[in-house]
């Protein structure tokens, strides 16, 4: 591929691109729907830049294989979609409590169970909440267009790296099938661990190095868990990112991510046009969770509406954030239902009145 250009493709096809050019070279798959084409995708293309695909079988086998991959001073990628998240779960737990980088595409589809392959957002709690076993946390970043998806993907490699922790990158059936024009950034270079921790081999005489979360000694477990929480203090500190339009003044502030994002966002720019002071926070990072400025947004903006794809999760996080400081209602559609912009406008209207 030419080293940059725009080009017209869909949010999987950019969040697999922005990983490539983000520095992936291991890419483990199993297929889905709605995911499909991003392992589709990466047996054309890891090839051309040296890299390496496999398509596991079985999900539970793709994320062994990027912890493997991991250890050995590795960036790798993996995708799937809400059931084959599930599945994945226990190895993203090993993969944290061993501090190990890979980059995580959930595109979400309807459930519980098997579902359907239609638009959703229930996967948020699973997401933010850590997902598996035991006390951790996953950067999880949410974009909602194509362009994001490539972006947040090149950013997620660097912040695998950078945390040495897995990064979730979660989208929905519809970001991730829709196809919109991506400038595409420049080739980066293999993402690489530090080799003073990865499994290089001990040739040289240097030390051996242990790579496990088994801590068997008394106290063990306490000193490596309270290392882990000081990292994610730090994480929830740095990696805060979101997007406000026209919040400023916002009386009334919409709160919402991916697909439903978009549609918030068109309801704010009509509300506007008819003279209500109405704004959207839409969160980047979903953990860590914007608290903060919607916490300080619920000084001006007396009421909040949250636009999510659930029987409402991220509503919570809402909640918790203004502190009672703020009247937060949820207006969600759920089972592959995407909500309508003439219900939001219509809610909208309501509250204001």
């Amino acid at each position: 591929m030419v080293t940059a250009e725009r080009v017209l493709i869909t949010g999987n096809e950019a969040a697999a691109e922005g990983a490539v050019r983000g520095g992936c070279r291991f890419y483990f798959g199993y297929p889905i729907t709605p995911q499909n084409d991003v392992p589709e995708y990466m047996s054309r293309r890891m090839p051309e830049v040296g890299g390496t695909f496999l398509q596991a079988e079985s999900e539970l086998a793709a994320i062994s294989l990027c912890h493997g991959a991991a250890a050995a001073g590795a960036v790798p990628m993996t995708s799937s979609s809400s059931p084959g998240i599930s599945l994945k779960q226990e190895g993203i737990s090993y993969l944290a409590g061993c501090e190990l980088p890979a980059l995580i595409l959930n595109v979400q589809r309807g459930g519980p169970g098997l579902g359907d392959v239609r638009c959703a957002q229930g996967d948020y709690w699973q997401a933010t909440r850590g997902g598996g076993h035991g006390d951790y946390f996953c950067l999880v970043l949410a974009p909602y267009t194509a362009q994001e998806c490539c972006d947040l993907a090149v950013l997620g490699m660097h912040l695998a790296e950078k945390w040495r922790n897995p990064v979730l990158l979660l989208t929905d059936q519809q970001v991730g099938q829709m196809m919109e024009p991506v400038t595409l950034p420049p080739l980066g270079p293999e993402a690489v661990g530090d080799p003073d921790w990865a499994l290089t081999g001990a040739a040289g005489g240097r030390p051996r190095h242990f790579i496990h979360s088994y801590c068997g000694r008394p106290n063990e477990l306490v000193e490596w868990n309270e290392k882990l929480i000081a990292k994610y203090q730090r994480m929830a500190t740095e990696e805060v990112r979101y997007e406000a339009v026209e919040a400023d003044d916002a009386e009334l502030l919409l709160v919402a991510y991916g697909t439903s994002a978009r549609l918030a966002k068109a309801a704010v720019t009509a509300a506007r046009a008819r003279g209500h002071k109405v704004g959207l926070l839409r969160p980047i990072s979903l953990w860590p969770f914007p608290s903060g400025a919607i916490a300080e947004l619920a000084g001006t903006a007396r009421k909040m509406l949250v636009v999510e794809m659930s029987w409402g999760q991220m509503v919570e996080d809402v909640r918790l954030a203004v502190n009672g400081r703020a009247d937060v209602e949820l207006l969600n559609t759920f089972g592959g239902a995407v909500p309508r912009l003439p219900d939001i406008e219509a809610r909208i209207e309501a509250m204001l009145a």
